[in-house]
């Protein structure tokens, strides 16, 4: 086969752009159908609203899961790290896959069992419940809005490639009217509309994955190992380049590989601290539904993810790693430029209102667990003690949804053109530290006390934000969050899972140690009896 050496980044057509608006259109207007009609059904009562009443059957959480877990940062992200990083890019696929087995085994079930709505139900079982939900609601609303962030940047160089845009203020334009349309979403649909949304997105995703992947063998001619072999050809011809062995980002010196273990770290146990993933064991009605929605989340993930593979490294041989970075929205684009090459720029536009349909029903997922975090463990637990109607705390969920969505659409626009992947696991980072420690210690360990969960989830959660602040990842680099003209950075790792994570499991032994018993041996022993047989749980969600 003959390789064109790309010189200079190469012209890809993205279309009429009023064609493709219409395509966004009518995909936004057929998903807010499905919600206003999920709303029919939903009342004012909490379950509703945060876990749609627990109505949904193992094959649909099983979607609506992979929906949620599928965010932008698996489609855009990980397939442009893919294609312009090539293996150490697949660090992303392997570590997601990875992260969500390590999710199902340890954490979803005792976690659907012991806890009601939110993850503080768990972590405040057995424990003291004002200071531990205040805790975990913090760590909750910073999980989110790191998440939100990525989802939001995401949203940005998307329709920037679509519709041209190159200037700052119109990307900033795209993702204020992201932000808006997940407030809509999410106060017109709640946990039912949301998840429909989420289980339509699954499809559509993993099905446009499919036909991306098939026009690329059919295009280069070829199978799977045809499309290794041709990116690899491709790249030597470029630049020289190994995509298919490991170091073309992480293996340069002592410091990358050690940057390199820390993101993988965070991409295993970060899924397991993950409080909009967790939420999703809610919203079946029995342990056995819960159990089957992990087997149908565990195919779906797992054949998006080899997915990946084909869409990158197709992207590598068919567009090219200086292509993919000089256009808009940078590395998040390579998906969509590989669609253009393969399918021309009507497909394009469809599977650009795919991913778009994606960030979406993500970061409604992600405000609906934020909402619930705020209304149901700090206004309803800690300030009005418990003695909040249903009514009042979905009204407050409402209110924090707004607040929510426009944090994250001045964070989003700071943001604009970083690697979304690599947002998300920083996210991931902060749960793997914050919350995991915490949630295994309270579902494993009899002893654990509430000054252990304190110093758990503050000391992964504060270890985890102040390394971020002043890593590379935020100044001193020219691809920094403030660019490399403000340098304050003194911590090496971009990522800070390495040092935090660890920090998060030892502070819980230390506070566990010094602090008092919290004397509620009857709490314990229900909670694993719960934890592990499901029983009671029933009763306890339908009430």
């Amino acid at each position: 086969m003959t390789y064109t050496l790309l010189a200079e980044p190469q012209e890809i057509a993205t279309g009429n752009p009023l064609i493709n608006i219409a395509v966004f259109v009518l995909f936004i207007v057929a998903t807010m159908t499905v919600v206003i009609r999920a709303t029919r059904k939903t009342s004012q009562k909490g379950s509703d609203f945060y876990t749609g009443g627990a109505s949904f059957a193992g094959w649909q959480n099983g979607l609506a899961i992979s929906g949620d877990y599928l965010s932008a940062a698996a489609f855009l992200g990980v397939t442009g790290a893919i294609a312009v990083y090539g293996y150490d890019g697949f660090l992303y696929s392997v570590g997601f896959l990875i992260a969500l087995l390590v999710a199902l085994v340890l954490v979803a079930e005792p976690l659907r069992n012991t806890g009601k709505f939110t993850m503080a139900d768990v972590l405040s079982f057995r424990l003291k419940q004002k200071p531990v939900r205040m805790a975990a609601a913090l760590s909750t609303l910073c999980i989110s809005l790191f998440y939100l962030i990525a989802q939001m940047a995401g949203a940005g160089g998307l329709v920037a490639l679509l519709l041209g845009i190159e200037g700052a203020k119109a990307q900033a334009g795209v993702v204020a009217v992201v932000g808006v349309l997940m407030i809509v979403y999410v106060l017109v649909g709640g946990m039912k509309g949301t998840t429909y949304v989420q289980m339509i997105k699954a499809v559509l995703l993993v099905g446009g994955s499919i036909v991306i992947s098939l026009l690329t063998f059919w295009t280069l001619k070829g199978g799977f190992n045809h499309v290794l072999e041709s990116a690899q050809a491709f790249r030597t011809a470029y630049d020289g380049a190994d995509v298919l062995g490991p170091g073309l980002k992480y293996g340069k010196n002592d410091l990358t590989k050690l940057d390199f273990v820390s993101l993988g770290l965070a991409l295993v146990f970060g899924t397991s601290g993950l409080p909009h993933v967790l939420m999703r064991f809610y919203t079946v009605p029995t342990a056995k539904e819960a159990r089957r929605s992990v087997t149908w989340t565990i195919g779906i993930v797992a054949l998006f993810f080899l997915l990946t593979v084909v869409m990158g490294y197709g992207a590598a041989a068919l567009v090219g790693p200086e292509t993919i970075k000089a256009a808009p929205g940078g590395v998040n684009s390579a998906v969509l430029l590989l669609s253009s090459a393969v399918g021309g720029s009507f497909f394009m536009s469809v599977i650009s209102a795919i991913a778009f349909a994606t960030i979406l029903a993500v970061v409604a997922g992600l405000a609906i667990t934020a909402s619930a975090s705020v209304a149901h463990d700090i206004y309803n637990s800690i300030i009005r003690n418990g003695e909040a109607t249903e009514e009042e705390q979905v009204r407050v969920s409402r209110i924090t949804v707004v607040v929510i969505g426009v944090l994250a659409i001045v964070l989003g626009i700071g943001a604009i053109g970083q690697n979304i992947a690599f947002l998300v696991a920083l996210a991931f980072g902060i749960a793997a530290a914050a919350n995991l420690p915490t949630i295994l210690y309270s579902l494993y360990w009899k002893k654990f006390n509430t000054t252990g969960a304190l110093f758990s989830i503050y000391g992964g959660l504060l270890t985890s934000v102040v390394l971020i602040i002043f890593s590379p990842a935020v100044s001193g680099t020219p691809t920094s969050f403030l660019g490399e003209g403000i340098d304050f950075a003194w911590f090496p790792l971009t990522n800070p899972s390495i040092i935090a994570i660890p920090t998060g499991f030892i502070m819980g032994i230390i506070g566990t140690l010094i602090g008092k018993p919290d004397d509620l041996p009857l709490k314990a022993a229900e909670m694993e009896v719960r934890s592990l047989t499901g029983v009671g749980v029933e009763k306890a969600v339908s009430h």
